[in-house]
This record gives structure tokens, C-alpha cells and sequence, in this order.
């Protein structure tokens, strides 16, 4: 749509990605990691919306993450139009608050996107985003709705409503996390899609729509951004206003509350790489089924994902289905189909000091 406004990309990349320990950690989350690619998560997030109908991106990040931002950003011939450097924080709503106040809430569309997932087809992205623009110039708000592959249980679920418009519905209902039987249910059924996280609306819809359903977190951020200060690109909205906000995600501050939401639903080859078991998933595999990258030695083992940073080695002999990772001072190894856990792993340390 090439008489339409330049599509401003809003990064958010406030995330600390635990689920990736011993790799992932709060001082270097997985977006800042080469995970999938010789880039990082948030480089190749970048590029997948760049390009002459895209406006330099805003990023929203943790302010201890500043300098690894801009110098990623750069790395991947991008520089930020604004990074908005979070106080503290207060989970997506108030994030893409600040975003769209930083990008002058006006009538730009802005494309969320999480700093940290794997979208392989970008040109079918790209065409998503085409066929939703004519509603976003109206006034919608538009979340691209994931084709399920499978009965996911840690995925929120949307029902896809009424035909608005080629290729964009209505959505009828957001279904929380399921139960296994119900995500069952759902996956035979048809009609539903995952909710992967990722938005393009107006900068004013979205701040007119926080004015109905969250007005206290609105008015935050907008005190968080007046009382700020700036150099350069970077902002650090004022913390003690941005503490005033509630904390609370997009979806129940908004997207479940306004009347005119839609989903595009699509199939791009996303991944949210919510753990180890994920990214062996995505991951290209050796004739045994072997994801292996750094310095390893595999030797009559099958289908483990084993991952050495520089100046690591690790070996393996006569294993299979293990997830195997040397980071750091720190070694994981636990079964494949059990990386969720990693969570106790981080709790037993936490508690343990």
C-alpha cells in the first residue's frame, strides 16, 4: 500500500528469557543471544521489518541493556528512532504504551513485535501485513493469529470469528492457556489460532482504547514520558510515574475489551523458542538428529541438543534424547521434553543463593 504511512516497527525487548538458562540470563536475555542464526533474535527481528515501507524502529528494552541494543541494532544496519528504556517492568500494555507515545500517538501504524521469536517466511508476514493495513487505517486493532500444528497448552488460543475483509476475521473470543483436552479440542475443531503476540494497530486507536479500558495505566504513561529525559534516542521515562502503572499484558488490558479486534491468522514458520525442546524443534539436525553448535564431540548419540559456547567443550557417548548446554561456569543437562523445567533449576538456585 504504498500511499499508506511508513509502518513504524515497536521491538519489545524487555524480557530476561530464563527459560534458556544457562545461555539466557538477565544481564544478556535470549534476544541478545545467537540462538537460530549467526545473528541475534533481535537483529533478525529487525530485519524481518525493514525496508522502504517501514520506519526506523522504536525498541522498547531494559536499561541496563542499552549499549547491546543500540550496537546489535547497528550491527544489522538499523538504528533505533527511539529507545525507550523501561524503569522497571510492568509487562506489554504499558510497554507499547510508552511506545506509542514516543512515536507521537498519532495515526502511524505500529507493528508489535516480541524481540525473541522465529518467524522462518517473512514474505508471508509480509502479506499478512498488507491485507490488515486497510483495517488498521480504519481504526482496528489486529493480532496475527498463529496456524496451530499442535495442542499447545502454553499458548493462549484465539477463535477466529466473522470475515472482515480477505484473509482478516473478527475475533470471536480469546481463549485463555488451555487444558490439554481443551487445546485438543480446539486443534480438531478448527477455526482457532495461537496467539503469538504480535499487533499493528494506530498509535491512537491504542492509546484511545487505553483511555476506555485502563485509564490509570494511560495516564502513567503519559506522566512516565512527560516527566522523562531524553539524549539522543534514548528515553528513560520517570520511574516513579511508570511505577504508578499497573502491571498488565496487552491482551487483558485491551485486545479483550475493545469491540473492534481482529486476527489475521497465518502460517510462517513462528516459533516463540520458549525452551531447549523448542529450539532443537526449529533447529537443523545432523543424520543422527543431533543439534550441535561450538566445540562437541558426539559419538554414537542420537537426537540431543548440545550447545558449547566459546572456550567450552563438551562430549557425549552412547546418549540419546539429552539436552546437554555449557555456559558460563554452568553445565544443564536434562531429557529432551523436560526443559520446561529449567524453572525449578533457576528457583532451587534463587533459594539456595
Amino acid at each position: 500500500m504504498p500511499d499508506s504511512k511508513p509502518i513504524v516497527p515497536v521491538i519489545l525487548s524487555g524480557g530476561s528469557g530464563t527459560r534458556l538458562w544457562p545461555m539466557s540470563r538477565a544481564e544478556k536475555p535470549k534476544q541478545l543471544l545467537s540462538l537460530t542464526a549467526e545473528e541475534t533474535m533481535l537483529q533478525l527481528t529487525a530485519r524481518r521489518a525493514a525496508g522502504e515501507r517501514f520506519g526506523r524502529p522504536i525498541v522498547v528494552a531494559n536499561a541496563h541493556h542499552a549499549d547491546m541494543v543500540e550496537e546489535q541494532l547497528a550491527a544489522a544496519d538499523s538504528a533505533a528512532r527511539a529507545l525507550v528504556l523501561e524503569p522497571m517492568g510492568r509487562n506489554t500494555a504499558p510497554a507499547i504504551a510508552l511506545a506509542a507515545i514516543a512515536a507521537g500517538g498519532g495515526a502511524e501504524p505500529l507493528l508489535v513485535m516480541p524481540s525473541d521469536h522465529v518467524i522462518a517466511d517473512v514474505d508471508a508476514f509480509h502479506l499478512a501485513i498488507e491485507a490488515a493495513l486497510p483495517l488498521v487505517e480504519e481504526g482496528w486493532l489486529i493480532t496475527f493469529g498463529i496456524t496451530p500444528d499442535a495442542a499447545e497448552t502454553g499458548y493462549g488460543w484465539i477463535k477466529v470469528g466473522e470475515v472482515l475483509a480477505e484473509g482478516v476475521h473478527r475475533v470471536e473470543r480469546f481463549v485463555e492457556k488451555p487444558a490439554r483436552d481443551k487445546a485438543e479440542a480446539m486443534l480438531a475443531e478448527g477455526g482457532h489460532t495461537w496467539n503469538g503476540g504480535i499487533f499493528l494497530f494506530r498509535a491512537d486507536a491504542y492509546l484511545g482504547a487505553l483511555a476506555s479500558y485502563a485509564p490509570g495505566m494511560l495516564h502513567a504513561a503519559q506522566q512516565a514520558m512527560a516527566n522523562g529525559r531524553r539524549d539522543g534516542a534514548r528515553i528513560w521515562p520517570d520511574a516513579e510515574s511508570f511505577a504508578a502503572s499497573p502491571s498488565d499484558s496487552i491482551d487483558y488490558a485491551v485486545m479483550e475489551k475493545a469491540p473492534r479486534v481482529a486476527v489475521v491468522p497465518v502460517t510462517m514458520g513462528w516459533s516463540d523458542v520458549g525452551s531447549w525442546d523448542a529450539l532443537h524443534a526449529i533447529s537443523h539436525a545432523d543424520a543422527g538428529g543431533n543439534v550441535v553448535r561450538g566445540d562437541a564431540v558426539v559419538i554414537e548419540s542420537s537426537n540431543c541438543l548440545v550447545r558449547a559456547e566459546p572456550g567450552k567443550r563438551v562430549a557425549l557417548v552412547g546418549v540419546e534424547d539429552l539436552i546437554v548446554v555449557a555456559s558460563g561456569d554452568d553445565v544443564l543437562v536434562l531429557p529432551r521434553g523436560r526443559s520446561q523445567e529449567v524453572k525449578k533449576i533457576i528457583e532451587a538456585m534463587q533459594k539456595g543463593g
